[in-house]
């Protein structure tokens, strides 16, 4: 019987994380996270609900995964590349400067934190807490899981205010996550030997460099196909080796994962093997993690209890008031409504609050209602910072920019893409060695060419070409291409395409994240298509009906089906007329210039 029940407990908890998120889907509740969502389903199952859950080695072993998991996937999460200093200063609509986005995050950060030393002090006086530091973490912290997701859709993760908001948060995340090491080596068991961490963290050193050495390597890629997977056999084999060392120098498992995060990271790792991390984490364990996070809260015991009644609200105020006044230093550069939305924003906080109150309750630092009033303020930010952000963020402030594209070669087909691209959306240069004599005919009077005096990286980069969004390297040179094109990502070039002709070359930097165009490839498959399919040749090269990428961000048409998308014959719906379109979907159109203008204001206008 014990085995069945236990059975039925971790089917139970598997069909609700199943089911929210389509019952989050059929009921149009977009505002609330998934995970919050999962945690509100817990309450309905567990002991402040029907209490049908119980507890067992499955269900515990699953759910401390899913926390494991959890903490790698925040680790993975982190930008370092959002650190570099590198970085243009761009205009502001309002003819200001842009801040240094590196020294005005950090910053902010330092005033939150102070700011909640004080606020804890606060809390510590009036007696709802005893210990300062926890309530400092609970309060300073922010959750990247809600600022990422905010922050693209709403369309503004590469402007200026949209990165300073994100290293903010990146910044808290990595500072409380140290912390909070600190804070449970002190108050357990057998503390005050924090040297310990050195050991963890010198072991994490050496497995990043490890990492650089080997990743590499021809025989590694020979061992990441088929059934080996040698790569993701390495990074279980990290998190696993790096939780038992955190718990073995009496630091929280939770540590190592993260740790184990931030070198994968570092290393730059194949984007595909993200995504299927991020799959099987947020498909299988986290959720069961979430879930049972909401059956332990007894929602019964926080009502019952005054003091954490009156704490809830008291905390909420505490943690915008942390947030809203170290941001204000923004309005030196941004209007109120911005400032104000960022506040919000900032607000926003969930697994390291839940992490620190479920550590703190075990180590008997904080009761178990104390533990339920922190991680249910976690889930009420959750809730209302990104509705309020979505109120009081400018829409004008909404990435209107122009994308910017930047052409190294002039020849007849670089010259003739920066001429057929829509000058509404696109700002084109283009750039060549300085002419001689017998090249000058090349140089049309009407192209606007930049000469630079070679292409060497620090020439190219003094002409402000690798500040582009898009990098397209076209010189007659493959070899010359190549080393430009890895220089490029380097420097944090979003796109890179280079112009490579060598199958082998291009295999090499399609690993990196570079594009590859090949004209002898490009010929050949229009040919092909004249021969085989001459309408869909003729709609690739038609300046009438050339295709485009319009990327979909007006709520007005979110779940709306394409039969009832009233931009679009009813003949020529691909896939089908029953596909639903989402925020941030990207659909390929094809048809007039004036009509994809005004096809794409209509679609990216955010509400």
């Amino acid at each position: 019987m014990d085995s069945e029940s236990s059975l039925l407990s971790l089917v139970i908890v598997l069909l609700v994380a199943f089911f929210t998120p389509l019952l989050l889907h059929r009921f149009r509740l977009f505002f609330i996270p998934v995970v919050v969502a999962e945690i509100i389903m817990g309450l309905i199952i567990g002991k402040s609900g029907f209490d049908v859950i119980r507890h067992d080695m499955w269900l515990d072993t699953l759910s401390t995964l899913g926390f494991i998991f959890l903490m790698f996937l925040s680790g993975v999460e982190i930008d370092f590349s959002a650190f570099s200093s590198k970085q243009k200063k761009a205009v502001l609509p309002n003819g200001k400067l842009e801040p240094n986005r590196l020294a005005v995050s950090t910053f902010i950060f330092a005033g939150i934190f102070v700011l909640s030393l004080l606020l804890s002090y606060i809390f510590v006086l009036a007696g709802f807490i005893e210990n300062m530091m926890l309530m400092t973490l609970i309060i300073s912290t922010i959750s990247l899981g809600v600022v990422v997701p905010t922050l693209k859709e709403a369309g503004i993760m590469k402007t200026g205010i949209g990165q300073i908001i994100l290293l903010v948060a990146v910044i808290a995340d990595l500072v409380t996550m140290i912390l909070l090491s600190v804070f449970v080596s002190l108050s357990s068991d057998g503390g005050g030997q924090m040297w310990l961490l050195l050991v963890l963290f010198a072991t994490g050193v050496i497995f990043y460099f490890i990492g650089v050495r080997f990743k590499s390597r021809n025989f590694v890629a020979s061992l990441s196909t088929g059934t080996v997977q040698i790569g993701t056999r390495a990074i279980f084999t990290l998190i696993i080796v790096l939780v038992a060392l955190s718990e073995s120098v009496g630091a929280e498992n939770i540590l190592g994962a993260f740790i184990a995060g931030t070198l994968v990271s570092l290393l730059n790792p194949d984007q595909n093997m993200i995504r299927q991390l991020d799959s099987f984490g947020y498909g299988f364990l986290i959720p069961i993690f979430f879930v049972m996070v909401g059956v332990d809260l007894d929602l019964w015991s926080l009502l019952s209890n005054k003091n954490m009644l009156l704490l809830i609200p008291f905390l909420i105020v505490a943690l915008f008031i942390s947030k809203f006044f170290p941001v204000l230093i923004l309005r030196r550069w941004y209007d109120k409504n911005t400032v104000l939305a960022s506040a919000f924003l900032l607000t926003s906080t969930l697994s390291l609050v839940i992490a620190a109150a479920k550590i703190a309750e075990r180590i008997n630092v904080i009761s178990s209602e104390m533990s339920g009033t922190f991680i249910l303020v976690a889930v009420i930010s959750c809730i209302l910072t990104p509705i309020m952000f979505r109120k009081w963020f400018p829409k004008e402030n909404a990435d209107k920019r122009k994308v910017k594209v930047a052409f190294v070669g002039a020849n007849q087909m670089s010259l003739a893409v920066s001429r057929e691209l829509s000058q509404n959306q696109y700002d084109t240069f283009v750039f060549h060695k300085r002419f001689e004599k017998a090249d000058s005919r090349t140089a049309d009077s009407t192209f606007d060419i930049i000469e630079v005096a070679g292409y060497e990286e620090d020439m190219l980069e003094k002409a402000g070409v690798f500040d582009s969004d898009i990098l397209f390297i076209a010189t007659g040179d493959e070899e010359l291409n190549s080393t430009l094109a890895v220089a490029a990502k380097e420097r944090q070039v979003e796109r890179v395409i280079a112009r490579i002709e060598s199958p082998d070359l291009a295999k090499a930097l399609a690993e990196q994240d570079i594009e590859v165009f090949s004209t002898l490839l490009a010929t050949t498959a229009l040919m092909k298509a004249l021969i085989e399919s001459p309408n869909i040749a003729h709609i690739m090269t038609s300046e009438e009906t050339a295709l485009h990428e319009i990327r979909m961000m007006n709520p007005e048409y979110d779940q709306m089906t394409l039969r009832e998308f009233p931009f679009t014959g009813k003949d020529s719906i691909v896939p089908h007329g029953d596909t639903e379109l989402q925020v941030n979907d990207r659909l390929i159109v094809t048809g007039s210039v004036e009509y994809v203008e005004e096809l794409t204001r209509e679609l990216q206008y955010k509400q």
